[in-house]
């Protein structure tokens, strides 16, 4: 099945002359990495083409990988190929005119209830959409090439969605395929220098927040980061989602909620667990994503609460069940 679909997106890559990639709003290093990967295997397989990346909004962690270039005009759009990848709903895509082109194509690994496009290219169960587009080069490897930057881009989109290979979806066919990657001649040292580093204020921000985290009886582990708390240590709103990492290595929690509050004052949820499945809860709260990786929206403290309840009780059986995990 996912060959058949494979086989058509390269035939639409292979028909239209102008190609437009897009990706999801506040993009990850798999929205990034999958979006400027594809976008360097086609410019470097076929020259003749015109390849548009169309977004908003930008990604300080994988800011090195470069920028997406000039965006396409109105004009640009007309009978144009329009690529979303990592994206599973159309209102969180970071172009609002996705649509404009002749043919549209989802490329996705999320769960995720709707369905979008003339063509639908979706693997849950795999890692990252870089994963995918990583074996979507091997797959026709005799007519596509690919560049050392490209497969840079996947690499990286690939450690930072699999949760540097921890997470679920990490499989054997990852570990292939990332090896593949790592035998274009990628620079590690530099990939790691980029991803490992932060900034020192950031470092006294993540200090700041260490007194900050809540526990529930069972072991739920919660934060709030409210605007004026980032704001007052000049962080921005990817730098608070990257807080989530300080929540992840609390033992005997195995459910994190990370809570963000938007300037529309609405409230950003990140939820992230060990062994227990969250995405059914995710999905409750205006969300969803992956078993143990999602996100939700609250539009109030009540909501909140009710989050952070729900979260608790989930995990109190899920212990019950499974007696010994940490």
């Amino acid at each position: 099945m996912a060959k058949s679909i494979k086989k058509r997106i390269l035939e639409e890559i292979e028909k239209h002359d102008t190609i437009i990639l897009s990706r999801h709003i506040r993009p990850d290093g798999d929205a990034v990495g999958s979006t400027l990967g594809l976008a360097e295997i086609i410019k470097e397989t076929y020259p003749q083409k015109r390849v548009f990346l169309d977004n908003e909004g930008r990604s300080a962690e994988v800011a090195f990988l470069g920028d997406e270039g000039e965006r396409p005009t109105d004009e640009d759009y007309k009978n144009a190929l329009v690529i979303v990848l990592d994206c599973g709903d159309a209102d969180r895509i970071a172009n609002e005119r996705y649509n404009k082109g002749e043919k549209l194509i989802k490329i996705d690994h999320h769960l995720c209830e709707e369905d979008y496009g003339d063509l639908s290219w979706v693997e849950p169960e795999r890692s990252s959409v870089c994963e995918m587009i990583a074996d979507f080069y091997v797959t026709f490897k005799d007519k596509l090439k690919i560049t050392v930057h490209a497969a840079e881009c996947l690499y990286v989109g690939i450690v930072l969605d699999s949760g540097r290979f921890r997470f679920r979806g990490t499989t054997e066919q990852t570990m292939k395929l990332a090896g593949m990657l790592l035998g274009m001649g990628i620079d590690l040292e530099k990939i790691y220098a980029n991803l490992m580093t932060v900034d020192f204020e950031f470092i006294k921000f993540r200090a700041y927040l260490t007194s900050k985290i809540k526990l529930t009886e069972n072991g739920v582990a919660y934060l709030h980061i409210s605007n004026n708390m980032r704001k007052r240590h000049g962080m921005t709103q990817e730098d608070a989602s990257n807080i989530i990492t300080l929540l992840s290595n609390i033992k005997g929690s195995l459910i994190w909620l990370l809570f963000i509050e938007n300037d529309d004052k609405t409230v950003r949820v990140r939820l992230r667990s060990r062994f227990v499945e969250i995405e059914p809860l995710a999905s409750r709260y205006h969300g969803g994503g992956h078993a143990c990786a999602s996100g939700a929206t609250v539009y109030s403290e009540e909501e909140a609460k009710s989050l952070i309840a729900e979260a608790d009780a989930l995990l109190s059986d899920f212990k019950k069940s499974h007696p010994g995990l940490i």
